[in-house]
């Protein structure tokens, strides 16, 4: 069975999120704080976290930024009472997937971990209703000069070694693969990538930024993953990084 940890030091909180979790059909198991999240991640891996920004002693942020040095890949969905840019950014730059402030709608909750989940491989694809999961990346494998995905094996190669890519950046850099040379704007990206039709879209700034990181040479001057000024973002396909 698919399983979720969820961090979160309120009892009630924690206990509603579980409850919904569970009831669609996903186990789901609590920790309290930052230190007893990072020992049940290494004692019982999860396939996702849900995880509060706010925890006493090892905070959020902190605990995101270890499990994510350790799981590149693993979906974490931060959960949160701070609803200023700052804090949103400032999860998804150590390598959130995705955030919900508080107070949230438990069954939304419930849809993004099973998205977030799907994306990553660990739940089979499943016909959603608008806005709850995103449409499936193309199949098969892209390539573009030294990078190569395989979307099967959900694996990122460049020049033969494997990048540490999280499931956004996955699903990101297969649709930028899959339509080179077109630009596309940050509404368009949450549409098509995150499966909303409504959105921050520094959400989308944030994962361009880490994207570059990995795939460009120089990320503060790319030349794969371009912006085009008052538009949005393009790949332009045959550049050398």
């Amino acid at each position: 069975m698919v399983r979720v940890l969820v961090v979160d030091d309120d009892a009630t909180v924690a206990d509603v999120v579980v409850a919904y979790l569970e009831r669609a059909g996903l186990s789901a198991e609590r920790a309290v704080d930052g230190l007893d999240a990072l020992a049940a991640a290494t004692t019982r891996p999860p396939d996702a976290v849900v995880l509060d920004l706010m925890l006493p002693g090892l905070d959020g942020i902190e605990v995101c930024r270890r499990l994510r040095a350790d799981r590149p890949g693993l979906p974490i969905l931060m959960l949160t009472a701070r609803g200023e840019e700052e804090d949103r950014i400032a999860g998804l730059e150590v390598g959130a997937d995705d955030y919900v402030t508080k107070p949230f709608s438990p069954r939304e909750l419930t849809l993004r971990v099973q998205s977030v989940l799907r994306r990553a491989g660990a739940l089979a694809p499943h016909p959603a209703g608008p806005g709850s999961a995103p449409p499936e990346p193309p199949s098969g494998t892209l390539r573009d000069g030294d990078l190569e995905l395989d979307v099967a094996a959900h694996r990122v190669l460049r020049r033969g070694a494997e990048l540490p890519v999280t499931a956004r950046e996955f699903d990101l850099l297969a649709w930028f693969l899959a339509h080179p040379g077109q630009v596309h704007d940050r509404e368009t990206l949450l549409r098509e990538v995150w499966g909303w039709e409504f959105g921050d879209r520094s959400t989308v700034t944030v994962h361009v930024r880490r994207l570059r990181e990995k795939v460009e040479a120089d990320p503060s001057r790319p030349v794969r993953l371009v912006t085009v000024f008052g538009v949005g973002y393009r790949w332009d396909t045959g550049s050398t990084a």
